[in-house]
């Protein structure tokens, strides 16, 4: 069959517009033609007719001047007259002829030129020349009688009626023709009209047609386009039927709705693969699934999947592997570099061969096998690192266009495969989540039981004292039984100071029983809260920040648990230092505001404009304080709001009889439940509340308030408490702007009992006092013998730690036994010290938690590589674990201290390895 000639739409528009040309082109030559004709008419009737009349003129001219010098010459005899004559007769003969030649087309008028011929010529004869010869002769008789008989005249009358006649005859003839041309001017006029409406007429329809057949084309691509974009239908097609650019449009949309129907469908197979990737919850049942798609998606013969793991690459799925294991699959695992899989992996990029060997792989089924000729090593990467490799062999090398899709799949698969790893470690982490909540549900239970057995041990002592109070009313009126009475109170005071030992030893030993889940709690929320693996979003990384948070803050709490004797006794240790009160806003925000969402409350925090921009207090009691009153605020209102206001007031002063004190006011209100006015006092009591039955609503053992007064107390401040049942409750904590002169001394929490026993005492009916604290190291000199003070006077101490309190507070305490105390703030400047001689130390007080090089390694370079093996060194800590003390022994400290730190057994353990050192032991 022969090709179909093409023809582009730049020949249509060219034979169109030729079309038109050369209909322009006949015209024109119509037109010509016509005008030519014209022009010939015109030019007949303007030199023709003109010199038909100007010729009669002159013939007629011609007769006259000979008539006239034939009459002057006949009159005066004078031969000048005959000059006009003479020309005249030279000249109406060639007059004559030319007229003749130039009417040929007109019979009739020749035969007039003719006769006007014979008459001129008689005339000449009869008149002209006879009357010329007679005057001639001088016989003027005769010329007489010449001119009385006048034989010309008649001809001359004749000539001139002929030449009248002949003259109207060309003027007739002339205004025919001119009459003609007008006609045939109007006629081509109409002939150009209709010549130009010819052209019109054909130029359109060529434009029809020509348009037409270019347009049509154009309207089923729109159409197709239309029914795409309105109906999604890709399978219409547009049916070309010709063969020009139109038709390459038609083609090419047609190769365009191929390509996007194809698209589509990979599309849609792509979204296949990532819905049911996401099913899969083990990362081999995943694999497997994905090698399994990709055979069907590439026709992939045969795959290996390998994922990475601990810097190994290990084997986890593959496709169509036979029965020799070894031979089809290769190794299990690989390491980075090793190989085509482990090169892939450290480059992160994809590796081809081509043209393999026959005994490389083969690819196996029930009837038969064969060896693969293409493999194709592709890494699987996810957020720049490499986390899976997939090895890939088939029978023909894959094209760009599967490898271009192969690299999408691969994308998708990567992001399915680190949702499945990252799901599976947190689930693990879940569980064990779940065992340790179990654990300390099961703790918490045990506690609170042991709680209960205590409070009502508390109730039988309190009304022991009851009783007490009663026999010392007795005691008043019978004197005589005073002293049965006072051994009888004795007793029972033996009796509460017992009980209350076997309260605190209970404290201590379920609070260390609390301890061990929680410090994993701890351990967990914090690697999630790090999320160096970036598994969590931020909100979620938020949470378990929330959670360390507050499982520190119950390890603070269990700790206060355990210290509420000393709470009682004034022996909490505090810390005084600068607090911001900005920053309480977002730091109880980070607390509260979630519970508030989930309870419905709104929640608030004020701070008045007067307030300083810090205070001097503990930065961390405070908060506890303030995180107690919410926590109950909470706990108790389910609707309204919960509010946190911060305010500078003026309170009577308790040293100043009738001045005032600045103090800062922390106010927690809530419309909640509200307590009862009789009730405000007790609800300060240690396991008292205000719903205080056995089947109460409200949780909680009744410690909070409690601790929240004694803290505040300690910080030299005091919490006051208003009420309205079922309106709501204001607690307000009142914490002092300043701590008189003394203020600097609480930056360093070593002598925190110095402060307390110079800082003015408040009257005892005030429920603010200045809180005698302990610190990490207790100042209290010991009284040594002169042999005592004579070991330890003069001897050069070097005091390693990062923490500038501690070296202060510890170089004042020891420079009071007349210690020299040398200080190095990290591990490299002791050594550096030690090593070029400027410290000569009898003895070394080791931190051992110092950042880059902390106290483990610094004193094994002592050791080792300054080889100052006698020199006593002993270590610092604030870890108190079995394991720690055994690890600085094994890194050759030659004792261990925990902090907080007592001098007493400073002093005693620095006597007893200086006396080591001075007996050479």
């Amino acid at each position: 069959m022969l090709k179909r000639r093409r023809f582009t739409i730049r020949s249509k528009i060219l034979i169109g517009y030729l079309v038109v040309v050369l209909l322009f082109g006949a015209v024109l030559l119509v037109l010509t033609a016509l005008i030519n004709t014209l022009q010939k008419e015109n030019d007949f009737i303007s030199h023709h007719d003109l010199d038909v009349h100007n010729l009669t003129n002159s013939i007629e001219k011609a007769v006259l001047d000979m008539e006239t010098g034939q009459r002057g010459f006949m009159l005066t005899g004078n031969e000048t007259y005959l000059e006009p004559y003479i020309q005249g007769l030279a000249q109406w003969n060639s007059h004559y002829e030319a007229l003749y030649e130039l009417v040929n087309d007109n019979r009739s008028q020749q035969l007039s030129l003719e006769n006007i011929k014979t008459h001129i010529t008689r005339w000449i004869e009869v008149a002209g020349e006879p009357s010329i010869e007679l005057k001639r002769q001088g016989d003027q008789e005769q010329v007489l009688a010449f001119f009385q008989s006048d034989p010309g005249k008649t001809e001359i009358d004749l000539l001139r009626s002929q030449l009248t006649n002949f003259r109207n005859t060309e003027i007739a003839l002339t205004e025919a023709r001119v009459t003609d041309l007008a006609a045939r001017s109007s006629t081509l006029l109409t002939v150009m009209y209709s010549l130009w409406g010819m052209i019109a007429i054909l130029s359109v329809l060529a434009a029809i047609v020509i348009s037409g057949n270019i347009i049509k084309t154009l309207r089923d691509v729109k159409q197709t386009i239309s029914e795409i974009y309105k109906g999604g239908n890709l399978t219409q097609r547009i049916h070309v039927r010709t063969n020009d650019e139109v038709g390459d449009l038609g083609n090419e949309t047609n190769k365009l709705l191929d390509t996007v129907q194809e698209q589509n469908r990979t599309k849609d197979r792509i979204t296949e693969i990532a819905t049911l990737m996401q099913n899969p919850t083990t990362l081999e049942g995943l694999s497997r699934r994905f090698l399994n798609e990709l055979a069907m998606l590439l026709d992939i013969p045969y795959s290996v999947l390998y994922y990475w793991k601990d810097n190994r690459l290990l084997r986890v799925a593959a496709y169509a592997a036979d029965g020799d294991k070894e031979r089809s699959l290769g190794k299990v695992s690989l390491a980075p570099g090793e190989g085509l899989v482990g090169q892939s992996a450290n480059e992160q990029r994809m590796l081809r061969l081509n043209d393999l060997p026959q005994n490389y792989i083969r690819i196996s089924s029930g009837l038969g096998h064969a060896p693969a000729t293409s493999l194709t090593v592709i890494p699987v990467i996810f957020e720049g690192k490499t986390i899976a490799v997939i090895e890939l062999a088939s029978m023909k090398p894959l094209q760009d266009s599967e490898i271009t899709l192969l690299n999408e799949v691969i994308d998708i698969f990567g992001v399915s495969l680190h949702s499945t790893v990252t799901r599976m470690e947190l689930q693990q982490l879940y569980d064990e989540s779940q065992v340790l909540n179990e654990e300390l549900q099961a703790q918490s239970e045990k506690l609170q039981v042991q709680t209960e057995e205590m409070l009502s041990q508390t109730e039988e002592l309190q009304m022991q004292t009851e009783e007490l109070y009663m026999l010392n009313e007795r005691l008043e009126e019978q004197k005589n039984v005073a002293e049965s009475s006072a051994s009888e109170l004795a007793e029972v005071a033996d009796q509460l100071r017992t009980s209350s030992g076997y309260k605190s030893e209970f404290l201590a030993n379920m609070s260390h029983e609390l301890r061990t889940p929680l410090n994993s709690m701890l351990i967990l929320s914090e690697i999630l809260a790090e999320n160096k693996n970036q598994h969590l979003n931020k909100e979620e990384q938020k949470y378990a920040s929330v959670i360390h948070a507050s499982g520190k803050d119950l390890l603070n709490l269990i700790n206060d648990i355990l210290d509420l004797s000393k709470v009682e006794a004034g022996e909490m240790e505090v810390d005084f230092s600068d607090v911001y009160l900005d920053s309480l806003p977002e730091m109880m925000n980070q607390y509260f505001l979630k519970t508030a969402e989930q309870k419905g409350i709104d929640f608030r925090i004020q701070l008045h404009s007067n307030l300083p921009e810090t205070i001097i207090s503990d930065e961390m009691r405070l908060h506890q304080i303030l995180r107690n009153l919410l926590s109950n605020a909470f706990k108790f209102t389910k609707q309204g709001e919960v509010a946190l206001t911060i305010s500078r007031v003026n309170l009577p002063s308790a040293t100043k009889k009738g001045q005032e004190d600045e103090v800062i006011a922390f106010s927690v209100s809530d419309t909640g439940i509200g307590i009862a006015e009789h009730k405000l006092v007790q609800i300060f009591d240690a396991f008292k509340q205000a719903d205080g039955n056995t089947a109460r609503k409200y949780g909680g053992t009744g410690l909070g308030l409690s601790i929240s007064q004694s803290l505040a107390s300690l910080l030299g401040g005091s919490i006051s408490a208003t009420s309205r049942e079922g309106e709501g409750s204001v607690f307000t904590l009142f914490l002092p702007l300043h701590h008189g002169e003394q203020e600097d001394v609480y930056d360093s929490r070593l002598f925190a009992n110095e402060v307390a026993s110079t800082a003015p005492q408040l009257p005892e009916n005030t429920s603010s006092r200045v809180p005698h604290t302990s610190s990490d190291i207790s100042p209290n000199e010991m009284l040594l013998t002169p042999l005592e003070e004579s070991l330890l006077r003069g001897r050069q101490v070097l005091v390693v730690d990062d923490d500038i309190r501690n070296v202060y507070a510890l170089a004042n305490a020891l420079e009071r036994y007349d210690m020299r105390v040398i200080t190095a703030q990290n591990g490299y400047e002791c050594l550096e010290m030690l090593e070029s001689g400027e410290a000569k130390p009898d003895i070394i007080m080791m931190d051992i938690m110092m950042p880059e090089l902390d106290g483990y390694e610094t004193t094994r370079q002592i050791r080792n590589r300054l080889n100052l093996t006698s020199l006593p060194i002993i270590a610092l800590t604030a870890k108190a674990m079995k394991e720690d003390r055994d690890k600085c022994l094994a890194a050759g400290a030659s004792d261990y201290i925990s902090k907080p730190l007592n001098m007493k057994e400073v002093i005693s353990r620095m006597k007893l390895w200086l006396s080591h050192e001075t007996l050479g032991i």
